[in-house]
């Protein structure tokens, strides 16, 4: 019988969209070992659809917040207070950019799609993290989902790798604020996997094949792995690891030519 290292964990993975998304395979591999989870929903469609993958599974318990409304984090924080009380994980995996935005030169991007990308896809963990530190305990982990777009130039992706290279770096500094309580906060960086929210990416076959043909590692990666590491940076394993960005890609982000 396997360890159940998130066995006596409370926590949160906010959104998730369908079965393939990265979001979902965090929160069934957090209760597959042992872990209570809220699984979150932008809305009331997506709240259907979260309730059915739920389905039965007394681990899993659904949340509505739509980042797009601030004024839904106080009530998130009211509902995760009222269910749980306290947490001790907070999974960030919601990115958002305009499809327009995403397709010719990151130069044309407008103002309106610019503040949009870093909006929902950076300044939410830091309103997130912000509203719900009250109800975080000692040693909680805190993390977000991030590409290698944040660092290196990666066509048709243009102003998520900004909002990206923003997210990054707001992990490093909550990771200084939240640290003094000994919460850490990591940022998880899959390399492109084939997900509905995704395939928004003009090209994505094409970036998961090149990427399959050039990276170290032969096995292919997937939701799965995401998943598994995302229960590491959950579970005490991780107590000494905070600032970091985890990738996730078969080594292809140490690859030259």
């Amino acid at each position: 019988m396997r360890a159940m290292l998130l066995e006596g964990k409370k926590g949160l993975v906010l959104n998730v969209t369908n079965h393939n998304s990265i979001g979902w395979a965090v929160a069934e591999a957090a209760a597959a070992h042992g872990a209570e989870v809220g699984v979150g929903a932008q809305n009331e469609r997506m709240m259907d659809a979260v309730t059915k993958l739920i389905g039965e599974n007394p681990r899993f318990t659904p949340f509505m917040i739509d980042f797009t409304q601030p004024e839904q984090l106080d009530q998130l924080a009211r509902d995760v207070a009222a269910t749980y009380g306290k947490i001790d994980f907070l999974v960030h995996s919601a990115a958002f950019a305009k499809r327009e935005d995403l397709d010719g030169r990151f130069i044309e991007t407008s103002e309106e799609g610019f503040l949009t990308a870093l909006n929902i896809s950076c300044y939410s963990l830091v309103s997130l993290c912000r509203v719900l530190e009250p109800l975080m305990n000692d040693d909680a982990s805190v993390m977000a989902m991030s590409y290698l777009g944040s660092v290196r130039a990666v066509g048709n992706y243009n102003v998520m790798g900004v909002a990206k290279a923003a997210l990054e770096a707001s992990v490093r500094y909550l990771a200084v604020d939240l640290g003094k309580r000994s919460i850490r906060v990591n940022t998880l960086s899959p390399g492109p996997i084939n997900t509905v929210a995704a395939r928004g990416v003009r090209g994505l076959l094409d970036m998961i094949k090149y990427v399959n043909d050039r990276k170290p590692v032969a096995r292919e990666y997937g939701q799965e792995d995401v998943g598994a590491n995302a229960v590491y940076l959950m579970s005490d394993l991780s107590r000494g690891v905070s600032g970091q960005v985890i990738y996730i890609d078969g080594g292809y982000n140490i690859v030259g030519f």
